[in-house]
């Protein structure tokens, strides 16, 4: 199918061959291009395009963050606490499930409630993203066929949404630290790196699920089951060192590499080789199947929607 670029119109009738002779010549000069349709174009046509696109998003950052915080503002329009419901939501959760599964587990809620309020945190923040990141695209439908806009600018929105919200919660996360005194140290600054890496796999998670979901009906609702699985699978609400046997396999889970790399400092520990080497590698394989996903399908993401 055919790669489709809206770009500055071009210059009058009688300079149409000229201005064909300055894109075949030039093709950086974005001043005569209009609208690219040939279907030729081969990956690295498709990378340049991709990698414009990237570009675009990045000077069009106030956008995306305009746009989010609006998002925020238009969900919980109306209500008294806006996005502190999910706030409350989520204290409760914790606080219920911290006294029970701690006498479930026989462990001391002291050290089992900053760990769960951790982990559910940062669980809402991943199940949230990955089910909207399936409607990425396609509930932007209207947008994509009526203005131009670099396609990855709705990754950006959505991965800046769900930060928003996140930050919200971060108050639980506080609250437990508060009440049992168990703030993190120096060992705490260990927990940027990965959670850079997680804003950049949120990132390629959205463009990937949406253009799959938009080509794909049928994925959403099997995306929400796989993350259902997940959450049980996953150590979440059980701690790792409950495994007595098989816990060396516990890193080719990719949510539990991904999950200590930012939890485990924040708890005053500090994650092992082999749980950094397994996080940079599943980032890795997601950021480079993600780009080149979006380098193959760009220009069909408008017709699919």
């Amino acid at each position: 199918m055919s790669d489709l670029t809206l770009e500055r119109p071009l210059p009058p009738a009688e300079s149409r061959a000229g201005a064909l002779q300055e894109e075949i010549l030039h093709p950086q000069d974005s001043r005569w291009r209009i609208l690219d349709l040939r279907a030729g174009l081969g990956f690295r046509g498709r990378h340049r395009l991709a990698v414009v696109d990237l570009v675009e998003t990045a000077q069009l950052w106030r956008l995306a963050l305009a746009l989010a915080w609006l998002d925020v503002k238009g969900r919980y329009r109306g209500s008294m606490l806006g996005p502190f419901w999910l706030t409350l939501s989520t204290a409760v959760m914790v606080g219920s499930l911290g006294v029970l599964y701690s006498t479930l587990f026989k462990t001391v809620l002291r050290e089992y409630l900053p760990y769960l309020s951790l982990s559910i945190v940062l669980w809402n923040f991943l199940q949230t993203l990955v089910q909207e990141a399936c409607l990425a695209f396609t509930q932007n439908d209207s947008i994509i066929r009526a203005v131009r806009m670099p396609f990855l600018l709705y990754g950006a929105r959505l991965v800046i949404r769900n930060l928003i919200v996140l930050a919200h919660n971060i108050v639980v996360i506080l609250a437990v630290f508060a009440i049992f005194d168990t703030w993190p140290g120096r060992t705490g600054l260990i927990a940027f790196p990965g959670f850079a890496l997680w804003v950049i796999d949120s990132l390629a998670l959205a463009m990937s699920l949406g253009a799959i979901c938009a080509r794909f009906r049928d994925i959403p609702p099997i995306v929400a089951s796989v993350m259902q699985i997940a959450f049980f699978l996953s150590p979440i609400i059980w701690r790792p060192n409950l495994i007595s046997h098989g816990a060396r396999f516990l890193p080719l889970n990719p949510i539990f590499s991904l999950f200590e790399v930012v939890r485990a400092p924040l708890l005053n520990e500090v994650p092992n080789l082999t749980i950094w080497v397994s996080a940079l590698g599943y980032s890795f394989a997601i950021v480079l199947l993600s780009w080149l996903l979006f380098v193959r399908v760009r220009g069909r993401i408008a017709f699919w929607v």
